[in-house]
């Protein structure tokens, strides 16, 4: 088992809960956490520029990781959405299977 955390951001709540629901609806995640509003600032296409975007937070396994991505990709507003997945090295044994167990 692999677990990894997969962090997106998306412009509105809406969308992150749309995607939200669909990642959990395939199996693709275990846990979904839709944040809160946070501002961004970032350099885009020769300018700086800030945009408030909700933070996704996407708890998967590797194995499900090109799922999460493609379903981020197909939903996704951005041009060049925001997908980073990060190994999770260590965490609560029963939690992590618990996350395995959900993505099967």
């Amino acid at each position: 088992m692999s677990v990894v955390l997969v962090m997106t951001n998306l412009p509105s709540r809406e969308t992150a809960l749309q995607l939200a629901e669909t990642l959990i609806g395939n199996r693709a995640g275990a846990c979904v956490n839709v944040l809160a509003p946070c501002l961004s600032i970032y350099h885009w296409q020769g300018k700086t520029q800030s945009a408030e975007e909700i933070p996704v937070l996407i708890k998967t396994t590797a194995e499900r990781y090109a799922e999460v991505e493609r379903l981020i990709r197909e939903r996704h507003p951005y041009e060049l959405p925001e997908i980073i997945c990060v190994p999770v090295n260590a965490g609560l044994p029963a939690y992590l299977q618990w996350i395995d167990d959900e993505t099967q």
